[in-house]
């Protein structure tokens, strides 16, 4: 089948036709966001193809037309930009790896007919199931955000709290596998709590449909891992990666991640980067335990 190009939605694709249907085979240039035709010389585009957007560093944003049926393997692996997908609320099949290293990916979206976002999509936490948990089953779009979906989800979750952070070192450092991390027995184990970490927080500020069983296990991982205890490693999340997100840093604090031992501490870690995260960490903590008693214990 011979392969033909064109422009159109901001970019430029390389498609082919088959069967009466269109599959896009390859994106040879795109605007930061960009959408994918919904019909090519008058047949519906049925598919992306294999690694179709592989490596689009550019892009940011896409929305899959309505016909979408298939993803590809791959097809958006390595979009290290990638934040937001959109598709229809209708069956698709991903292939393997579909957003592999697309770290960045925060929002999966499902939009009712036309554009408007399906309420209670959950497009975070599906979005989590390519990023976070390694679940390409749970890329479920139509149930995204079902009380049965979120079962699921946490199903997972939980697995995921239970496996020990030593699992699959030994194959990691040995075999070299493709996410291998180091060798550093003691640097692999902070990466995988973090991982956890990445997943409590996101949970917690997503919960609906969270048990209260599950949300007070994972409160209990963010605390045990603040500055100051274990590796510190929820800290070391927070303030790396959510330092300028509210959300992130009032959850932190609501559930009493931060305590007169570690509150020096965190504010120096904060120094002049996030000012607006140290005054609600400073306004949050002289609520909590009164002005008068707290000025008294500060040290600056």
């Amino acid at each position: 089948m011979d392969e033909r190009q064109i422009e159109a939605e901001g970019a430029c694709f390389r498609y082919r036709i088959n069967a009466e249907k269109a599959e896009l085979t390859r994106c040879e240039g795109c605007d930061v966001r960009t959408g994918v035709p919904a019909r090519i010389e008058g047949y519906p585009v049925k598919s992306i193809g294999r690694k179709a957007f592989l490596g689009r560093k550019d892009l940011y944003a896409v929305m899959l037309p309505e016909s979408i049926e298939e993803i590809g393997d791959w097809a958006f692996a390595n979009c290290t930009g990638l934040a937001e997908v959109s598709f229809p609320d209708r069956e698709v099949r991903f292939g393997r790896g579909v957003f592999k290293n697309c770290g960045n990916l925060k929002r999966i979206v499902v939009r009712e007919e036309g554009r408007k976002e399906k309420h209670y999509g959950e497009p975070e936490l599906l979005a989590a199931t390519a990023t976070l948990l390694d679940a390409y089953y749970l890329l479920d779009l139509p149930a995204a955000g079902s009380p049965e979906w979120l079962g699921k989800w946490d199903h997972k979750l939980s697995a995921v709290l239970r496996t020990s952070d030593q699992e699959g070192y030994i194959s990691q450092s040995v075999y070299g596998e493709e996410d291998y991390i180091g060798t550093d027995l003691e640097e692999y184990i902070s990466e995988r709590r973090k991982e956890k970490v990445r997943l409590a927080f996101l949970r917690l500020l997503h919960p609906r449909g969270l048990a209260p069983a599950l949300q007070e296990e994972l409160e209990t991982l963010l605390r045990g891992l603040t500055r100051g205890c274990g590796g510190g490693e929820a800290w070391q999340v927070l303030l790396g990666e959510y330092g300028g997100d509210r959300e992130y840093y009032r959850l932190f604090s609501e559930i009493s991640c931060i305590n007169a031992d570690n509150f020096d501490g965190i504010l120096q870690d904060i120094g002049e980067n996030f000012p607006e995260m140290k005054a609600f960490f400073l306004k949050s903590q002289e609520e909590r335990h009164g002005a008068e008693d707290f000025f008294q214990g500060l040290e600056l």
